[in-house]
């Protein structure tokens, strides 16, 4: 039970392309993020679309599989964890991220 303590599955749209940073001769990394919705009715009883934006990055292999067969628009679904980062900014105000690091993506259609 231990592997599926900080476990997140998404289904979502991409935002944008990846954006590839590279470090180094031979570690790649994809940023990307992407795009849920859930449907609820309102007090009048009309469909509202809440949508919600999840920052993902890629590591190794799983990157190089973004950047060759990712585009913004693209229907994919992911398996990853939630992690949690800090740092302070450049006027020395701490920020806080939220970020899926995704371990399987999978392709589920091609932007039209």
């Amino acid at each position: 039970m231990s592997t599926i303590r900080n476990q997140v599955q998404l289904i979502g749209n991409l935002g944008k392309k990846p954006e590839i940073k590279i470090f180094g001769e031979d570690k790649k990394m994809a940023i990307f993020s992407i795009a849920t919705s859930d449907y609820y009715y309102d007090a009048k009883g009309e469909r509202q679309q809440q949508t919600q934006w999840h920052n993902v990055v890629a590591w190794g292999k799983t990157a190089q599989l973004a950047e060759s067969y990712l585009d913004k628009g693209v229907e994919v679904a992911l398996l990853g964890k939630i992690v949690y980062r800090q740092y302070d900014d450049k006027e020395g105000s701490k920020k806080y991220i939220t970020e899926v690091v995704a371990n399987e993506i999978l392709l589920l259609n091609k932007k039209n």
